[in-house]
């Protein structure tokens, strides 16, 4: 990591701090778009408040970072990414596609490997990816002041570009500088012990941006009372499942590996459907979607005298077929001995298991934030504001929230690009 710059011990000139555009927030986005508007020739600052610069890079993939993901289809953005018009992203990701990122990655020589489901992760650590976004902010001569807060934001009339209608005045701790653009990339209110914080959306609140209501994504989901005590003696069991929510064509459904918790539900498959599933309503989840449950239950019937729980161990995780057994007395008895009736209904509740979260794990363990800047207050092909002219939103703070799997990181850099490029120079 780039040690950050120190601060100034005598007064700078006026015109050294006079920026073409300030960028605020040196996660994936900021980085991104620091370094492309640099290279672009713009005189560029990029300002993030942490001790760390891309600290939530650095935590992603396990250590490993998964950049982004080869399944992206931009023709229909709507099925990887969720929010009030997912389609709002179609030109950004129309434009810097994932190929083009991949492109970056081996011009820098890092290597990098295909995990799962079109998910791409570097080979040796999520460093490699952090070097790569400094070295592009320091081929485009980028200046980066970090840690450094900034106190406040005004727009001006008129300011340091004398043939443009306005400017920015942005005071921070090291001084106070002027930009005819800024670009906000603070991203959302997940991890907070990592720095995140609500700078982004307070900003848009103080220039009359709309917001869209925030909550948790990407996050596991919990269960209160002595109804989930049976199943959080399985912590740390996983496995994969059909998990569903919703109702004909509301419903949204994954095939991906759930894991049992103390407080809940976790792993893949529910961190995908928490960002679909709303509060008070169920979740669907079948157990064994591989196996014809009620084939496998008839032909163990007609042929064993073990234990239904033994017998189901063979379909799914033995922990879980000894507490499944324990919902029913009919269930806890040799399999020949069970009714037909008994069968069917155990074929049936382990193929549909229905059970309401009482809420999640909040944003101390939420991946990303939903909601954010309304696309509508935004250009969806250079990210501006509508309603004012030189501020930008890129990357988390918007209202688009991609899947697990490297659908955000894309977001990030397709977002920042669109923005660098319609910069004014």
């Amino acid at each position: 990591m780039a040690a950050p710059l120190p601060l100034p011990k005598t007064p700078v000139t006026l015109a050294s701090l006079v920026f073409d555009v300030v960028i605020i927030g040196a996660g994936a986005a900021g980085l991104f778009c620091a370094g492309q508007a640099g290279q672009r020739g713009l005189k560029a600052l990029l300002i993030d408040h942490a001790d760390k610069v891309a600290e939530k890079i650095r935590i992603s993939g396990g250590g490993r970072c998964n950049f982004t993901n080869r399944d992206l289809d931009p023709a229909a953005p709507h099925k990887h990414f969720v929010g009030q018009n997912p389609q709002f992203c179609r030109s950004a990701l129309s434009r810097y596609t994932p190929a083009d990122f991949i492109a970056l990655v081996q011009k820098h020589g890092i290597a990098f490997h295909e995990k799962h489901k079109g998910q791409l992760f570097a080979d040796r650590s999520a460093e490699d990816i952090i070097a790569m976004l400094l070295a592009e902010c320091a081929a485009g001569g980028v200046t980066h002041w970090q840690p450094c807060r900034v106190k406040n934001i005004a727009f001006l009339a008129s300011g340091a570009y004398p043939e443009s209608a306005s400017s920015y005045q942005i005071d921070t701790d090291r001084g106070t500088v002027q930009a005819r653009s800024v670009v906000i990339a603070t991203g959302g209110l997940s991890i907070p012990k990592i720095g995140a914080t609500d700078f982004g959306y307070r900003l848009a609140q103080q220039f009359n941006i709309p917001l869209v209501e925030r909550r948790p994504g990407l996050v596991p989901l919990t269960f209160d009372g002595a109804g989930w005590a049976p199943y959080a003696q399985l912590a740390g069991l996983a496995l994969p499942v059909q998990i569903s929510t919703g109702a004909k064509r509301s419903r949204m459904a994954f095939d991906e590996d759930l894991l049992f918790t103390h407080r809940g539900l976790s792993g893949p498959a529910v961190l995908q459907i928490s960002s679909y599933w709303q509060e008070g309503t169920p979740l669907a989840i079948n157990l064994a979607p591989t196996v014809d449950l009620p084939a496998a239950l008839a032909q163990a019937k007609a042929r064993s005298r073990k234990l239904i729980a033994n017998e189901l161990a063979t379909l799914v995780p033995s922990r879980l077929a000894d507490t499944w057994a324990q919902r029913e007395a009919d269930w806890q008895r040799p399999i020949n001995e069970a009714t037909d009736k008994a069968m069917a209904r155990l074929a049936e509740q382990l193929a549909r298991w229905e059970l309401t979260p009482t809420g999640t794990e909040g944003y101390k363990k939420a991946e990303v934030t939903l909601g954010g800047i309304d696309t509508r207050a935004l250009s969806q092909q250079t990210m501006e504001c509508k309603t004012q002219p030189g501020l930008y939103f890129i990357g988390e703070v918007v209202d688009v929230t991609g899947w697990l799997g490297g659908y955000n990181f894309q977001w990030a850099w397709a977002s920042a690009h669109a923005c660098a490029q319609a910069l004014p120079a």
